[in-house]
C-alpha cells in the first residue's frame, strides 16, 4: 500500500531551467491527487512517467499563476486522450467562473464531465473522503484567499493471523468483526481476544500541503504529528521583511512550523530565483528542524508503513 509524493514544480513565481512553478501528485492506495498545477505540470507528468488517467480529483489552492497556469493545458490534454471519467477540482469560488470561460471557447467538446467544489477559508474542513483517505482544508494567510490541504490515510483493517485462524476456525461474518476489533465468542463461551487473532494494524499515514503564505503558528494544531510537511520557503531568513511583505516564509519560518508540529519530515519548496542555490535556505532550516530536505522536480518521496504496537504506539 503505497504512499509517495513526487514533486512535480518547485520553484516560486517564474520556471527557471531547472523548475518549473509548483505542482505535487500524491498517491495515497493507488488515489492520485494532483495539488496545485503551475505551468507545464502536464510536460513532467509526461517527463516523470505519471499516469494522466489515474488523476481524478486536483486540488488549487489559490488563483496565481504559478499555482494554475498548467491546469487548462492538462483539461485540453484529458479531452484529447479521450478522458471519460468525472474529473473534481476543488478550489476557490472565483474559479469556476476561470473554467466557464475555458470550456465555452476550448471544451465545446469535451468527452468528460467537470464537477467543481468550492473552498472554504474560514476553518479546517473536510473536502473529500473515500474508504482509504480523507482530505481536509484549511486557511492560510497570503495576498489572496489561500488553503492548505491535509490528506490523512484512514486506518486499515486488521490482518489476521493465520495460525490463530486456523486453531479456532471462525467463519467468513466471524472474521470480517475480527478484522474490525471485534473478540471471538467460541461455541462454549469462550472469548478469544481479538489480539491472540490479529497482528496490530499499520499506522495511518498524513501529509499536509502549506501553499504560499505568510508565518502561520496556528497550523501546529491542525497538523500536530503530520508524517510529511510540505511549507513553501520563499526566501532566506535574512530576507524576511521581504517575506513579510510578499506575504510568504523563510527557510526558518518554515522549520518552526514543523518543529511545533512534531513533523516526521519537512520539505521545502517554492524558492524565490534570486537565489542560485537551495543550499542556503535548507542549511538554515536544519539548524532548527534537522530532517528539512529542500525538494527539487522529480523527486519521490515514499512514507512507510509501520505497524502500531498493541496499546496503539509506535516503537
Amino acid at each position: 500500500m503505497k504512499f509517495s509524493l513526487t514533486i512535480l514544480g518547485s520553484s516560486s513565481a517564474a520556471p527557471t531551467s531547472k523548475r518549473f512553478p509548483t505542482a505535487h501528485l500524491l498517491n495515497v492506495n493507488e488515489r492520485f491527487f494532483l495539488v496545485d498545477c503551475g505551468e507545464g505540470t502536464q510536460i513532467q507528468l509526461r517527463r516523470f512517467k505519471l499516469s494522466f488517467a489515474k488523476i481524478n480529483r486536483i486540488f488549487i489552492s489559490h488563483i496565481h499563476g504559478d499555482h494554475v497556469f498548467g491546469l487548462f493545458g492538462l483539461l485540453s490534454s484529458f479531452q484529447l486522450l479521450g478522458r471519460k471519467n468525472t474529473l473534481h477540482i476543488h478550489g476557490p469560488g472565483e474559479l469556476q467562473e476561470i473554467l466557464k470561460f475555458y470550456q465555452k471557447y476550448f471544451g465545446s467538446e469535451q468527452s468528460y464531465r467537470i464537477q467543481f467544489h468550492a473552498l472554504g477559508y474560514t476553518r479546517k474542513m473536510l473536502i473529500h473522503e473515500d474508504e482509504r483517505v480523507e482530505v481536509f482544508s484549511f486557511p492560510l494567510k497570503h495576498r489572496v484567499p489561500t488553503c492548505g490541504f491535509l490528506f490523512c490515510e484512514k486506518p486499515s483493517e486488521r490482518n489476521l493471523k493465520k495460525e490463530a485462524i486456523d486453531a479456532f476456525k471462525p467463519g467468513i461474518e466471524a472474521m470480517q468483526k475480527i478484522k474490525k476489533g471485534e473478540d471471538f465468542v467460541l461455541n462454549d463461551g469462550r472469548i478469544i481476544p481479538n489480539s491472540e487473532l490479529t497482528l496490530p494494524q499499520w499506522k495511518p499515514r498524513s501529509y499536509a500541503y502549506c501553499s504560499d503564505t505568510s508565518f502561520c503558528p496556528e497550523l501546529s494544531e491542525i497538523l500536530q504529528n503530520i508524517d510529511l510537511l510540505y511549507h513553501e520557503a520563499t526566501f532566506s531568513k535574512e530576507d524576511e521583511d521581504l517575506a513579510s511583505q510578499t506575504a510568504h516564509s523563510s527557510s526558518v519560518q518554515a522549520a518552526k512550523i514543523a518543529l511545533a508540529c512534531n513533523a516526521g519530515k519537512l520539505l521545502i519548496g517554492h524558492f524565490s530565483s534570486r537565489y542560485k542555490s537551495s543550499d542556503l535556505l535548507v542549511n538554515e532550516a536544519r539548524e532548527l528542524f534537522v530532517n528539512t530536505i529542500a525538494v527539487n522536480d522529480g523527486d519521490e518521496y515514499v512514507v512507510e508503513r509501520i505497524r502500531l504496537t498493541e496499546n496503539g504506539q509506535t516503537d
